[in-house]
């Protein structure tokens, strides 16, 4: 059985507006979104960038952080979001 890898991910609209959503194809979801074919709620708000993407070993991880982000104000996103992309660059940089 193959592993999937599973993603929870935050992507910045034109009208600086956030959305959130799970998948297990980043760039094809991005490719969907931008191009009309995504969400309802970003077909009018396109294009897209991708600000975060978190890998998850399940399916119920992605959406509990999916969820658990949607819950916070948006000072509070605009914090984890940073968080988020810091911690990356602070990874990539020990490599």
């Amino acid at each position: 059985m193959e592993k999937n890898s599973h993603y929870f991910y935050v992507v910045e609209c034109k009208d600086g507006s956030f959305y959130a959503g799970y998948t297990i194809d980043i760039e094809k979801r991005l490719h969907a979104h931008n191009e009309g074919k995504g969400a309802k709620y970003t077909r009018a708000r396109k294009p897209v960038l991708l600000l975060i993407a978190k890998e998850y070993s399940t399916k119920r991880e992605a959406m509990q952080m999916e969820y658990q982000f949607k819950q916070l104000t948006r000072v509070q996103k605009e914090k984890f979001i940073l968080k988020e992309r810091e911690n990356k660059y602070a990874a990539a940089k020990k490599l």
